[in-house]
């Protein structure tokens, strides 16, 4: 598999990488698999069909300074920053039930070589000690398949539970700890930094590379332009 490289380091909003994703399957036009990782700041992420104003806390989020991004995939609300890891991949694949099931298994190989006993759930997710450590979601372009995913290394776990909508449930003073119960941290299973993390996954899985150009930045910036969209962001929903 392929390890997509940018230019440089420098972190980027949430939708630049959506955005990525998307250019390496409609304009590189790959024969291989490619995989890539990141990092953003405070970010909400949520499904497409999912309602913005019923799932994202956008007073919250404003007040807080954290973004808020739509997907094209489906499934549900995920929070990330710079302590956990997103994770990436597109293959030239129209078979979306094989793409996905190889995926996952990719995931839980790559944490059990780590000593970590992952499992994957139909649901999927990746569970380490039936905790949830990672979520994933999927969409399909014709000829190709882009799945995308959480990493939990570490996390604000505040920010975790009040950017998306909570159940009344988890409003109580007790809601971090619900949460705490129900997910799992990557940095309670491995003496390995987030960096050293990143490097391992990428080593197992990828057995080459490809740097992209600064054209290519370019025409991901333009297709980015798409996610920032008003429209693409609140659906029918005014932008309050």
């Amino acid at each position: 598999m392929t390890h997509l490289v940018l230019p440089s380091c420098e972190v980027r909003r949430l939708s630049f990488y959506l955005a990525m994703e998307e250019y390496a399957a409609r304009r590189l036009r790959l024969q291989d698999d490619v995989f890539f990782l990141w990092q953003v700041e405070p970010t909400v992420i949520f499904g497409r069909n999912q309602d913005i104003q019923a799932e994202v806390n956008l007073d919250y989020c404003r007040r807080h300074g954290i973004q808020f991004f739509r997907r094209k995939s489906g499934g549900g609300c995920v929070y990330a920053d710079r302590s956990n890891v997103m994770m990436s991949y597109v293959t030239p694949s129209d078979e979306v039930v094989v793409t996905f099931s190889r995926y996952m298994q990719m995931v839980v190989d790559m944490l059990r070589q780590l000593g970590v006993p992952a499992t994957s759930t139909q649901h999927n997710d990746v569970l380490i000690g039936g905790q949830k450590v990672s979520g994933n979601a999927f969409y399909h372009i014709p000829g190709y398949s882009i799945v995308h995913g959480t990493m939990l290394f570490d996390t604000d776990m505040q920010h975790m539970l009040n950017a998306i909508t909570p159940p009344q449930a988890k409003l109580d003073k007790h809601g971090v700890e619900s949460v705490r119960q129900r997910i799992t941290l990557m940095r309670d299973h491995t003496a390995l930094t987030i960096d050293e993390f990143k490097r391992f996954a990428v080593s197992h899985l990828c057995n080459k590379e490809l740097k992209l150009r600064e054209d290519d930045v370019c025409a991901i910036e333009e297709l980015e332009r798409s996610y920032l969209q008003p429209s693409f962001i609140y659906g029918q929903q005014p932008a309050t």
